[in-house]
């Protein structure tokens, strides 16, 4: 059961009120930017190697699409509907994200970021006093310095705040609810469980049994109840509802144990040294983000395997132990190739390839220890954070290993819809004519 130290909605220590800024079909919406042509078009976005739709707009919705699609099967009922379709393109949606983070930051004194198209803002009580105001501040904002439509929803805890965000939908883009309101009361009573921040279509049918419909069932039922009968964590959502702050430590950042970096291919690979620039590249990729989080990994693995509809589906791997822990990407490249020669079996189509960095510890190289790093890893860490400093100035992959193959490999994803990197390389800026 989660402990409870005093029973009343708000304490000093917490803000007094949340908002969660949540970005419109955000993958659509980030397409939209560069496509204004499309503005009130019906859109999708597909994912990995162009398999299903992940993404897509109240038009196409009303078209009677729905997501998860498979592509393939729907393509000629996209066509025919004039629904614009594109592969994901992760380049354009991670700079979009950073950006409405900017515009935010510009507003608010803090953002909690909680996945790429939502962040929470925490309100002291100067701030909740006219919260709506700096909701709708912040919302006009990232209008003016993206483009980007955003919804603001806002509580007195987040998973009320979230609520919010989602009847923000139908009732207007800055929405908020407040502790013992008619209108909380009625959206709680309108909302299935389903619908409720952490709780879902498995366990809201579980809650069902028990004859809990709504929301409102589940913040008045017994917390101590739903922690004894399900999870600690139902115990917090269902006094969060009741306006008890009790998850802001559970969305903490904690220590990382594994970063992975793994895709599948857009048709099979047979050959090794396909597979050996693959795995350069997913080397190449998780060891940018573990320099940029300040840690180093102590060993690697790489998995292998083939399509899962094929007479003799297999599934391989091996593991690699460092030296010493590194950050460095040809540490990572060596060690995956040493791998790569112990798991690979000639004969297989490969439709999948990744890596998985574990053992992860922080790095300091400043810090005085009795047995400090060798040359040979201070020039590599010199050399890494030279290489980033080049690629985050003009672009991922100015400089990469020879490992990591050329433009075009044989393992490269397919994304036949890909629309251009407006925001994050030259080539692709926009050019206006007069």
């Amino acid at each position: 059961m989660a402990e409870v130290t005093q029973m009343t909605p708000r304490t000093r220590d917490k803000p007094e009120m949340w908002a969660l800024v949540d970005c419109a079909c955000f993958y659509c919406s980030c397409e939209r930017l560069f496509r204004p042509d499309l503005a009130n078009s019906p859109i999708v976005v597909l994912s990995n190697n162009d398999g299903c739709v992940v993404s897509l707009t109240q038009e196409a919705k009303d078209l009677g699409f729905k997501r998860g699609e498979v592509f393939f099967k729907s393509k000629k009922r996209l066509t025919e509907a004039g629904v614009a379709v594109f592969s994901s393109n992760y380049a354009l949606y991670g700079d979009i994200s950073h950006r409405v983070a900017m515009a935010m930051e510009s507003i608010v004194p803090e953002i909690v970021q909680y996945s790429i198209d939502e962040a929470f803002i925490p309100f002291p009580m100067a701030l909740a006093a006219q919260a709506e105001e700096v909701g709708q501040a912040v919302l006009e904002r990232i209008a003016g310095w993206v483009g980007m439509p955003v919804r603001v929803g806002l509580g007195p805890t987040r998973t009320l705040a979230k609520l919010a965000n989602h009847w923000a939908k139908e009732m207007g883009p800055v929405l908020r609810l407040d502790l013992g309101s008619g209108l909380l009361e009625d959206l709680l009573a309108q909302t299935p469980l389903e619908n409720v921040w952490g709780v879902g279509r498995r366990l809201s049918a579980r809650l069902a049994k028990m004859g809990l419909g709504s929301a409102r069932d589940l913040r008045d039922m017994d917390h101590r109840k739903a922690a004894r009968l399900f999870s600690v964590q139902l115990e917090k959502t269902v006094l969060e509802l009741g306006g008890y702050q009790c998850v802001e430590a559970d969305l903490d950042q904690v220590p990382r144990k594994t970063m992975v970096s793994s895709r599948s291919f857009a048709k099979a690979i047979t050959m090794i040294d396909d597979l050996a620039e693959a795995l350069s590249h997913h080397c190449a990729v998780a060891g940018e983000r573990l320099r940029r989080e300040g840690l180093r990994a102590g060993a690697i693995s790489i998995q292998i395997s083939t399509g899962r509809h094929v007479d003799a589906p297999l599934h391989t791997g091996a593991t690699v132990t460092l030296r010493s822990p590194s950050s460095s990407t040809g540490d990572f490249i060596k060690a995956a190739n040493e791998a790569l020669r112990h798991s690979f079996v000639a004969g297989h189509g490969y439709r999948k390839a990744g890596i998985m960095l574990f053992d992860l510890g922080e790095a300091k190289p400043g810090r005085p220890t009795l047995f400090p790093p060798p040359p040979s890893t201070v020039q590599s860490d010199k050399l890494m954070k030279a290489i980033d400093r080049i690629n985050d100035r003009h672009g991922r992959d100015t400089i990469k290993y020879s490992s990591q193959g050329g433009r075009n490999p044989a393992w490269a994803m397919r994304q036949e819809r890909l629309s251009g990197f407006s925001t994050t390389e030259w080539d692709f800026l926009p050019v206006a004519k007069a």
